[in-house]
Parts: structure tokens; sequence; C-alpha cells
């Protein structure tokens, strides 16, 4: 069973790379290519797998098949109208968000199963370090959205904190270090950085992510926090910062649910063995 893996490596922590690791210490024979080599890719494979990676300028030539993609960004407007022009020729359409492959099964008329994102334990985990930041949110502020403002309101208020950008090794420090875990999805998004804190061991407040999943994933007030405006995230983080023993435990409860069900393994095992049930006989070597 040879599988051709479709994305394009352009940094090291993409969806794309999670993925592959997890291939490969599953000893499954595979071989990378990137997506604009794809009219290239021979015609020796018994599955064509690709990971969206946010270009959609190119796509799999329709005789590469069985093809399955993995998408993401179908909660954005303009991905989404490409997602959609490209999917009808695979015969599986992975997706990360529970509302967009319900979007696309009517669409498109797509076998279209929901499997979203999650941790790498490796990168993502939890360390031992003590708590130095009040606040930790890695990424960008997305001046554009909510998150922006909220950022901003976060540096002012809790300059003790780390809020921005840094090296993706470094995650798994910061969160481990920081006594909240902060995120707000751009588009009502189950996003990586849900995940990501986590998978750390903090806690998670994050904003209230309506009817799209996140709570068959996560129990509110159990494994993470949710907010449904500033005011609310305003006063939850007060709350939270000054009652330790309450926030430790919805920490640790949110840290055991992503490692026993949220890894890029469990996704990796969803995906294969779903492709392994629709193709049957030598597809459940896939099966990890």
């Amino acid at each position: 069973m040879k599988v051709a893996l479709i994305y394009n490596k352009e940094c090291e922590f993409t969806t794309g790379v999670h993925i592959e690791k997890v291939i490969k210490s599953a000893g499954i024979d595979y071989s990378h290519f990137w997506t604009k080599d794809a009219r290239y890719i021979p015609k020796e494979f018994d599955l064509y797998f690709r990971v969206d990676h946010g270009d959609y300028k190119y796509d799999l030539p329709t005789d590469l098949c069985p093809a399955v993609f993995y998408v993401i960004d179908t909660h954005l407007k303009k991905p989404y109208k490409k997602i959609k022009s490209q999917v009808t020729h695979y015969d599986i359409i992975f997706c990360a968000q529970k509302n967009g492959a319900a979007k696309l099964r009517k669409d498109t008329k797509a076998d279209a199963p929901w499997v979203p994102l999650a941790a790498d334990p490796q990168i993502h985990g939890k360390k031992d370090v003590s708590k130095q930041y009040d606040i930790g949110f890695v990424g960008r502020d997305a001046k554009k959205f909510s998150r922006g403002k909220q950022l901003a309101f976060l540096k002012k208020k809790y300059p003790n904190s780390f809020i921005g950008e840094a090296e993706y090794k470094k995650m798994g420090d910061i969160y481990s270090a920081s006594k909240i875990g902060f995120n707000s999805s751009i588009v009502n998004d189950v996003n990586m950085r849900v995940f990501e804190i986590l998978a750390s061991g903090c806690f998670l407040l994050t904003n209230y992510i309506n009817d799209n999943g996140l709570f068959d994933l996560f129990q509110d007030k159990k494994h993470l926090v949710t907010y449904k405006n500033d005011k609310e995230m305003a006063e939850l983080i007060e709350y939270y910062l000054g009652h330790n023993e309450e926030r430790q435990q919805i920490a640790k409860n949110g840290y055991e649910r992503v490692i026993s069900r949220h890894t890029y393994y469990h996704r990796v095992q969803q995906m294969f063995n779903y492709i392994a049930f629709k193709f049957g006989s030598g597809y459940n070597k896939l099966r990890i």
C-alpha cells in the first residue's frame, strides 16, 4: 500500500507536517509531493492524499485516484469558493470544520466527514516550567477582527503576559508557562489554538463557538471555559486568575481530554479507518 501525500511544505508547523509525522511513525509507505508538482505524480500509488495548506492555485489531476482531500479553510469565504470548485473529483473530502463539512455535502453532494484539527504533543505538549505569564497567546493579532481589540486590551491590562508571534517550537513552553491561554477564533472556527493550548496543560479561555462542534469535543467549564462578549471575557479572566485550584483542575481535565482523543495520531487514525471502510480490501492495511 503506497500513499502519495500532497501538500506544500513551506514551513514546519502546517497540518500536513503533523499528518506526515504520524504516517511516517506508523510505518506506512508514502512519498511527499508539492501541490504544484501534482501533474508529475506517477500513477503508481494506491491513494492520493492531499492536505489543505491555504493555496488553491493548483489541484490534483482528475485521473489520480482514489483521491482524498483534507480541507481546513471552509470558514473563509474566498477559500471556500475555491475549495468547492476543486472537490468534485475527490472520493472523500475530510473537513476540519463541522459546519464546513455540512455545507460541502449540501453544495456538492460530496462524501465529507468531519475531522477536526488537533495537537502534536511533541510540539504543543506540557512542559515542566513555572507559571510566569498571566495570559498566553501565540499568533497574529488579526486587527480586522475582534481579536485585535481584545489583544490590545489584554496587553495593557496584563503586561506580565506573552501576546504575540513566536517560533513554533516555543509554543508548548509559552502556554505551559501561562496561567490562561487565550483564544479568539476569526469566523466561528474551531482553530488549531484550541487544541494547542489544552495540550500544553494550560487553562483555555476561548470565545463561544456556536454550532460548529466545539461542544461535541469539549465540555464548557469542565475542559475549557468560553466567553460570549468582551465584558464576559474580562470578568472570566479576573475570576480564574484569582481561583487557582479551579483553574488548574479545568486545565488538567482539558489536557487529559486532548491527549486521549485529539492528537494528530487520532485524526490520521480516523481518516485512514474511514478510507479502509469505504474502499475495503487492501486499504485495511492503512488502519493504525
